[in-house]
Protein backbone atom coordinates (compact mmCIF):
# COMPACT_ATOMS: atom_id res chain seq x y z
CA UNK A 1 0.00 0.00 0.00
CA UNK A 2 1.33 3.18 -0.92
CA UNK A 3 2.30 5.96 1.70
CA UNK A 4 0.11 8.98 1.97
CA UNK A 5 1.69 12.07 -0.55
CA UNK A 6 2.44 14.91 2.25
CA UNK A 7 1.48 18.18 0.55
CA UNK A 8 3.20 21.35 0.97
CA UNK A 9 1.09 24.00 0.16
CA UNK A 10 2.13 27.53 -0.65
CA UNK A 11 -0.23 30.32 0.45
CA UNK A 12 0.84 33.93 -0.68
CA UNK A 13 -1.49 36.49 1.42
CA UNK A 14 -2.40 39.95 0.19
CA UNK A 15 -0.69 42.64 1.29
CA UNK A 16 -2.77 43.49 4.34
CA UNK A 17 -2.98 39.95 5.31
CA UNK A 18 -7.12 39.57 4.35
CA UNK A 19 -7.63 37.13 1.26
CA UNK A 20 -4.47 34.64 -0.21
CA UNK A 21 -4.09 33.00 -3.12
CA UNK A 22 -3.24 28.62 -2.33
CA UNK A 23 -1.50 26.52 -4.65
CA UNK A 24 0.21 23.06 -4.71
CA UNK A 25 -3.22 21.29 -3.87
CA UNK A 26 -5.55 18.87 -6.34
CA UNK A 27 -8.52 19.52 -5.12
CA UNK A 28 -10.01 16.75 -7.64
CA UNK A 29 -8.89 14.72 -5.07
CA UNK A 30 -9.53 13.98 -1.03
CA UNK A 31 -6.81 16.01 0.56
CA UNK A 32 -4.90 14.40 3.79
CA UNK A 33 -5.45 15.54 6.92
CA UNK A 34 -2.86 17.49 7.75
CA UNK A 35 -3.12 19.41 4.35
CA UNK A 36 -6.51 19.71 5.15
CA UNK A 37 -5.47 21.37 8.75
CA UNK A 38 -3.21 23.58 6.88
CA UNK A 39 -6.18 24.81 4.66
CA UNK A 40 -8.64 25.20 7.54
CA UNK A 41 -5.84 27.32 9.46
CA UNK A 42 -5.24 29.38 6.04
CA UNK A 43 -8.86 30.35 5.84
CA UNK A 44 -9.32 31.05 9.50
CA UNK A 45 -6.34 33.11 8.96
CA UNK A 46 -7.20 35.25 5.81
CA UNK A 47 -10.49 35.29 5.58
CA UNK A 48 -10.77 34.55 1.92
CA UNK A 49 -9.03 32.12 0.31
CA UNK A 50 -8.91 31.65 -4.26
CA UNK A 51 -7.26 28.35 -5.68
CA UNK A 52 -6.55 28.65 -9.11
CA UNK A 53 -6.13 26.28 -11.42
CA UNK A 54 -8.66 23.96 -9.98
CA UNK A 55 -11.11 22.30 -12.89
CA UNK A 56 -13.64 20.60 -10.73
CA UNK A 57 -16.66 18.74 -11.33
CA UNK A 58 -19.89 19.28 -9.22
CA UNK A 59 -19.09 16.26 -7.49
CA UNK A 60 -15.80 17.04 -6.76
CA UNK A 61 -17.11 20.47 -5.59
CA UNK A 62 -19.46 19.08 -3.39
CA UNK A 63 -16.75 16.42 -1.83
CA UNK A 64 -14.23 19.39 -0.89
CA UNK A 65 -17.33 21.08 0.45
CA UNK A 66 -17.67 18.03 2.48
CA UNK A 67 -14.21 18.31 3.70
CA UNK A 68 -14.38 21.62 5.44
CA UNK A 69 -17.78 20.83 7.03
CA UNK A 70 -21.31 19.53 6.29
CA UNK A 71 -23.64 21.33 3.82
CA UNK A 72 -25.40 24.64 4.79
CA UNK A 73 -29.32 25.40 3.86
CA UNK A 74 -29.19 27.64 1.11
CA UNK A 75 -33.40 29.11 0.23
CA UNK A 76 -34.89 31.03 -1.75
CA UNK A 77 -32.82 29.90 -4.71
CA UNK A 78 -33.71 26.77 -6.79
CA UNK A 79 -30.63 24.65 -6.80
CA UNK A 80 -29.20 22.26 -9.73
CA UNK A 81 -31.00 19.04 -10.62
CA UNK A 82 -29.51 15.90 -8.93
CA UNK A 83 -27.03 18.47 -7.07
CA UNK A 84 -29.74 19.96 -3.98
CA UNK A 85 -26.56 21.55 -2.49
CA UNK A 86 -25.29 23.43 -5.67
CA UNK A 87 -26.42 26.56 -6.97
CA UNK A 88 -25.84 27.85 -10.27
CA UNK A 89 -25.19 31.76 -10.02
CA UNK A 90 -25.85 32.48 -14.15
CA UNK A 91 -26.31 35.29 -16.18
CA UNK A 92 -26.59 34.54 -19.41
CA UNK A 93 -25.35 37.77 -22.76
CA UNK A 94 -28.92 38.81 -22.98
CA UNK A 95 -30.06 39.48 -19.27
CA UNK A 96 -30.67 42.90 -18.20
CA UNK A 97 -31.67 42.27 -14.64
CA UNK A 98 -29.05 43.35 -11.62
CA UNK A 99 -26.20 40.98 -11.24
CA UNK A 100 -26.81 38.71 -8.20
CA UNK A 101 -25.20 39.43 -5.06
CA UNK A 102 -25.26 43.03 -6.40
CA UNK A 103 -25.29 44.75 -2.66
CA UNK A 104 -23.38 44.42 0.07
CA UNK A 105 -24.27 40.88 2.65
CA UNK A 106 -22.90 38.05 4.42
CA UNK A 107 -24.69 35.00 3.07
CA UNK A 108 -27.50 34.07 4.42
CA UNK A 109 -27.07 36.20 8.33
CA UNK A 110 -30.70 35.82 8.45
CA UNK A 111 -30.76 32.31 9.47
CA UNK A 112 -30.55 31.54 12.95
CA UNK A 113 -27.23 29.37 11.67
CA UNK A 114 -25.91 31.19 9.20
CA UNK A 115 -23.20 29.21 7.17
CA UNK A 116 -19.73 29.66 7.99
CA UNK A 117 -18.24 29.12 4.78
CA UNK A 118 -19.26 29.73 0.84
CA UNK A 119 -16.93 28.17 -1.36
CA UNK A 120 -17.62 29.52 -5.65
CA UNK A 121 -16.30 27.90 -8.22
CA UNK A 122 -15.55 29.97 -11.92
CA UNK A 123 -16.83 27.69 -14.69
CA UNK A 124 -17.52 30.69 -17.25
CA UNK A 125 -15.79 33.96 -16.86
CA UNK A 126 -16.53 36.70 -18.80
CA UNK A 127 -13.49 39.24 -19.88
CA UNK A 128 -14.68 42.44 -18.80
CA UNK A 129 -15.99 43.14 -14.91
CA UNK A 130 -18.01 40.59 -12.53
CA UNK A 131 -15.38 40.92 -9.75
CA UNK A 132 -16.27 40.03 -5.73
CA UNK A 133 -15.13 42.74 -3.45
CA UNK A 134 -14.42 41.59 0.19
CA UNK A 135 -14.89 43.35 3.20
CA UNK A 136 -13.05 42.55 6.54
CA UNK A 137 -15.35 42.84 9.67
CA UNK A 138 -13.08 42.13 12.11
CA UNK A 139 -10.69 44.90 11.24
CA UNK A 140 -13.05 47.03 10.61
CA UNK A 141 -14.21 46.27 14.21
CA UNK A 142 -10.86 46.33 15.40
CA UNK A 143 -10.16 50.12 14.56
CA UNK A 144 -12.97 51.36 15.86
CA UNK A 145 -12.47 53.70 19.55
CA UNK A 146 -13.08 51.90 22.60
CA UNK A 147 -15.84 53.79 23.50
CA UNK A 148 -17.59 52.67 20.24
CA UNK A 149 -16.66 48.99 20.95
CA UNK A 150 -18.63 49.09 24.02
CA UNK A 151 -21.42 50.69 22.71
CA UNK A 152 -21.91 48.35 20.47
CA UNK A 153 -20.92 45.45 22.69
CA UNK A 154 -24.65 44.62 23.90
CA UNK A 155 -26.38 45.53 20.87
CA UNK A 156 -28.77 42.73 19.15
CA UNK A 157 -28.88 43.33 15.16
CA UNK A 158 -32.45 42.18 13.37
CA UNK A 159 -31.85 40.42 10.11
CA UNK A 160 -34.34 39.37 7.68
CA UNK A 161 -33.94 38.10 4.23
CA UNK A 162 -37.23 40.24 3.44
CA UNK A 163 -35.65 43.11 1.44
CA UNK A 164 -34.76 40.57 -1.18
CA UNK A 165 -36.60 37.39 -1.07
CA UNK A 166 -40.40 38.83 0.62
CA UNK A 167 -43.46 39.05 -0.86
CA UNK A 168 -42.43 43.00 -1.52
CA UNK A 169 -38.91 42.39 -1.62
CA UNK A 170 -36.41 42.91 -4.34
CA UNK A 171 -36.59 39.84 -6.28
CA UNK A 172 -40.61 40.38 -5.92
CA UNK A 173 -41.11 43.46 -7.67
CA UNK A 174 -38.47 42.52 -10.76
CA UNK A 175 -39.63 42.97 -14.14
CA UNK A 176 -36.57 41.52 -16.03
CA UNK A 177 -35.74 37.79 -17.25
CA UNK A 178 -33.12 36.22 -15.33
CA UNK A 179 -32.15 32.70 -15.40
CA UNK A 180 -31.83 31.39 -11.94
CA UNK A 181 -34.78 30.37 -10.37
CA UNK A 182 -35.44 32.85 -7.27
CA UNK A 183 -38.23 31.98 -4.71
CA UNK A 184 -39.86 34.56 -2.94
CA UNK A 185 -41.51 33.29 -0.01
CA UNK A 186 -43.32 35.15 2.92
CA UNK A 187 -40.76 33.06 5.13
CA UNK A 188 -38.31 35.76 3.93
CA UNK A 189 -40.44 38.26 5.87
CA UNK A 190 -39.50 36.95 9.39
CA UNK A 191 -36.75 38.60 11.26
CA UNK A 192 -34.45 37.15 13.81
CA UNK A 193 -31.76 38.74 16.13
CA UNK A 194 -27.66 38.09 16.63
CA UNK A 195 -25.01 39.88 18.15
CA UNK A 196 -24.34 43.02 16.31
CA UNK A 197 -20.79 42.27 17.26
CA UNK A 198 -19.80 38.13 17.08
CA UNK A 199 -16.63 36.30 18.04
CA UNK A 200 -14.86 34.27 15.71
CA UNK A 201 -14.83 30.34 17.43
CA UNK A 202 -11.68 29.90 15.47
CA UNK A 203 -9.58 32.79 15.91
CA UNK A 204 -11.02 34.30 18.95
CA UNK A 205 -11.28 37.97 16.96
CA UNK A 206 -14.45 40.33 17.02
CA UNK A 207 -15.83 40.78 14.06
CA UNK A 208 -18.86 43.46 12.94
CA UNK A 209 -21.59 40.76 11.90
CA UNK A 210 -24.30 43.57 9.99
CA UNK A 211 -24.96 44.01 6.78
CA UNK A 212 -27.02 46.80 3.95
CA UNK A 213 -29.14 43.86 2.80
CA UNK A 214 -29.49 41.69 5.76
CA UNK A 215 -29.72 44.24 8.30
CA UNK A 216 -32.54 45.90 9.32
CA UNK A 217 -32.28 47.70 12.69
CA UNK A 218 -30.85 47.53 15.83
CA UNK A 219 -33.00 45.36 18.55
CA UNK A 220 -34.53 48.41 21.05
CA UNK A 221 -33.75 51.36 19.29
CA UNK A 222 -36.10 53.53 17.15
CA UNK A 223 -35.71 53.46 13.14
CA UNK A 224 -33.71 56.74 13.15
CA UNK A 225 -31.05 55.81 16.09
CA UNK A 226 -30.81 52.69 14.25
CA UNK A 227 -30.40 53.82 10.71
CA UNK A 228 -27.36 56.36 12.54
CA UNK A 229 -25.69 53.44 14.29
CA UNK A 230 -25.91 51.30 11.11
CA UNK A 231 -25.30 53.69 8.44
CA UNK A 232 -21.81 55.14 10.05
CA UNK A 233 -20.89 51.22 10.63
CA UNK A 234 -21.95 50.57 6.91
CA UNK A 235 -19.58 53.53 5.81
CA UNK A 236 -16.62 52.32 8.26
CA UNK A 237 -17.07 48.93 7.02
CA UNK A 238 -16.40 49.61 3.18
CA UNK A 239 -13.51 52.11 3.63
CA UNK A 240 -11.26 51.01 0.80
CA UNK A 241 -8.15 50.11 3.50
CA UNK A 242 -10.73 47.45 4.60
CA UNK A 243 -11.49 46.01 1.05
CA UNK A 244 -9.88 42.81 -0.81
CA UNK A 245 -11.35 42.98 -4.66
CA UNK A 246 -11.24 39.27 -6.20
CA UNK A 247 -10.13 39.19 -9.97
CA UNK A 248 -11.50 36.11 -11.31
CA UNK A 249 -10.10 33.41 -13.75
CA UNK A 250 -11.73 30.51 -15.37
CA UNK A 251 -11.56 27.34 -12.81
CA UNK A 252 -11.18 29.03 -10.04
CA UNK A 253 -12.30 28.24 -6.84
CA UNK A 254 -12.66 30.98 -3.69
CA UNK A 255 -13.72 30.27 -0.12
CA UNK A 256 -14.63 32.84 2.51
CA UNK A 257 -15.70 33.21 6.07
CA UNK A 258 -18.72 34.65 6.27
CA UNK A 259 -18.13 35.12 10.31
CA UNK A 260 -15.92 37.85 9.73
CA UNK A 261 -16.65 39.23 5.93
CA UNK A 262 -18.93 40.75 3.64
CA UNK A 263 -18.97 40.52 0.14
CA UNK A 264 -20.55 42.50 -2.93
CA UNK A 265 -20.30 40.89 -6.35
CA UNK A 266 -19.76 43.81 -8.93
CA UNK A 267 -21.63 43.89 -12.59
CA UNK A 268 -20.89 45.44 -15.79
CA UNK A 269 -20.34 42.41 -17.62
CA UNK A 270 -23.51 43.04 -19.63
CA UNK A 271 -23.33 41.20 -23.32
CA UNK A 272 -20.90 38.19 -21.53
CA UNK A 273 -21.84 34.75 -20.03
CA UNK A 274 -21.09 34.29 -16.52
CA UNK A 275 -21.48 30.79 -15.06
CA UNK A 276 -20.33 30.04 -11.27
CA UNK A 277 -21.27 27.15 -9.06
CA UNK A 278 -21.53 27.47 -5.40
CA UNK A 279 -21.95 25.68 -2.34
CA UNK A 280 -21.81 26.52 1.64
CA UNK A 281 -21.06 24.72 4.73
CA UNK A 282 -22.96 24.73 7.89
CA UNK A 283 -21.76 26.78 10.83
CA UNK A 284 -22.97 27.89 14.19
CA UNK A 285 -25.10 30.34 16.17
CA UNK A 286 -23.50 33.64 16.03
CA UNK A 287 -22.24 34.43 19.61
Amino acid sequence: MLAEQKTAIEVTPEPTGFGAEVRGLDLTRPLPPETLAQVKAAWARHGVLAFPDQPLSLEQLEAFTLQIGPFGKDPFIKPMAGHPNVLELRREPDERATNFGAGWHSDWSFQAIPPAATLLHSEVVPPVGGDTLFCDCARAYETLSPVMQAMLAPLKAVHSAGRAYGTKGVFARETEKRTMEIIVSAEADETLTHPLVRTHPVTGRKALFVSPVYTLGIEGMTPKESQAVLGFLFGHMTQDEFIYRHRWRPRMLLMWDNRCTMHLAEGGYDGHLRVMHRTTVAGEPPA
